[in-house]
This record gives C-alpha cells, sequence and structure tokens, in this order.
C-alpha cells in the first residue's frame, strides 16, 4: 500500500498537527514540500489538491482532503487500535470532551497565543518586520485569563479530556512549540499543571520527533 501524502513544509503549524498525528498513530507517509516563494500553493495542480491555495493538502489513493483538523481526524479514524484512540469516539462522553477541548484550542487558545509567535518569530525572522509590541502585550493578557482557565482544568485532569491523551492536546503542540521559542515562554512557569501538562507532550516520541524538525532560531 502506498504512504498517504501531506503536501506543505513540516516547519507549518496547520502541517505539524496532521504530521503528529500520523507519528502517533505510526501511519507511513510522505511529505511533500510546497515552495512558496515559486508560488507552488497557487499553481493549478495544488489548486486541485487545496482550492484555497493552502497547505496542508492530503493525498490517500484518490482521496484528496484539506484543512488540517479535517485531515487529522480522518487519520485518527483510519487508524485506530485499541491502543491508539485518540478521538475516543467509542466513548460518546470522552469523545465529547475532545471535541470541547479541540474548539477552544481553535477559537480561544490559538487566537490568545498565535499573535505572540507572529510578531515574535515569523514577522521578524521570515517576514523582516519588526514585532508590534503593543500586539504582543495585549495578547499576553489574553493569553493569561486562558492559562487560568486551563490550570483549573488540568489540576484536575492529567490531559484536557480527562485522564488520557487525545486529538484535544495534539493540536495544543504546534503553535505552543514555537509560543516556546519566543522571550515569553516563561509565562507557563506561573500555571505549574499547564506546564507538567505541555511538558508530559514534549515527551512523547511523536512530537520529539516532529519538534526536531521544527526547531526555529530565537530572534
Amino acid at each position: 500500500m502506498a504512504p498517504v501524502k501531506v503536501f506543505g513544509p513540516a516547519m507549518s503549524t496547520n502541517v505539524a498537527r496532521v504530521l503528529v498525528c500520523l507519528e502517533e498513530v505510526g501511519a507511513e507517509y510522505e511529505v511533500v514540500d510546497i515552495d512558496f516563494k515559486a508560488m507552488e500553493h497557487k499553481s493549478p495542480e495544488h489548486l486541485v489538491r487545496n482550492p484555497f491555495g493552502q497547505i496542508p493538502a492530503f493525498q490517500d489513493g484518490d482521496l484528496l482532503l484539506f484543512e488540517s483538523r479535517a485531515i487529522a481526524k480522518y487519520v485518527l479514524r483510519k487508524y485506530k487500535t485499541d491502543e491508539v484512540d485518540l478521538l475516543r469516539e467509542g466513548n460518546l462522553k470522552e469523545a465529547a470532551m475532545v471535541d470541547v477541548w479541540t474548539e477552544v484550542d481553535a477559537h480561544t487558545y490559538n487566537p490568545a497565543l498565535s499573535p505572540i509567535v507572529y510578531e515574535c518569530l515569523i514577522n521578524p525572522l521570515m517576514r523582516g518586520l519588526p514585532t508590534n509590541q503593543t500586539v504582543v502585550d495585549e495578547s499576553l493578557e489574553k493569553l493569561k485569563k486562558v492559562l487560568e482557565v486551563y490550570e483549573a482544568r488540568l489540576s484536575q485532569h492529567k490531559y484536557l479530556a480527562g485522564d488520557f491523551v487525545s486529538f484535544a492536546d495534539l493540536n495544543h503542540f504546534p503553535y505552543t512549540f514555537y509560543f516556546m521559542a519566543t522571550p515569553h515562554a516563561a509565562l507557563f512557569d506561573s500555571y505549574p499543571h499547564v506546564k507538567a501538562w505541555w511538558e508530559s507532550l514534549m515527551a512523547r516520541p511523536a512530537i520529539k520527533k516532529l519538534a526536531a524538525q521544527m526547531v526555529p532560531k530565537k530572534p
């Protein structure tokens, strides 16, 4: 059976979301790089894979998918085993909690944290733009409020959806990894349960492997 293909560089947070799930389930896969400088993401060939001209795109035989969370869920369903069940769809309540914290990541956690990553890493290192400290300061205040909720949750459970690692936790990996390369990483020290949760994720072999491919240089 041919390996599935993921189109886009591992350093992309959305691509990394898919790759970490593939690693967790032990699936065979191929990463096909997309050259943004050459505008390959807008090429007719890539637009067949992703009509919005974005990454990632995903191919499994004649099936083409886009949108990283949808791809990741497909992967976790296809390769689910009794030992690796990161969506917990066999248990209605557990699956619901996975969904809840996946939504929190997308709509509350990432919107607070990702501007800090952009201003401290992506803009200065990749775009040659200065850091907008006002955006950073405002986002840090938002993130502190979010982390207070996470601290309360993780004081009761080892992981976000319960006492089991799930897709909800893995979703947090890409942007949090880059946040930890900013000058504001020490913020997590103020939230000991959040810090312990993050350290437990970083100890996972799949995440260690992906992290080695994503290492950014500190500004």
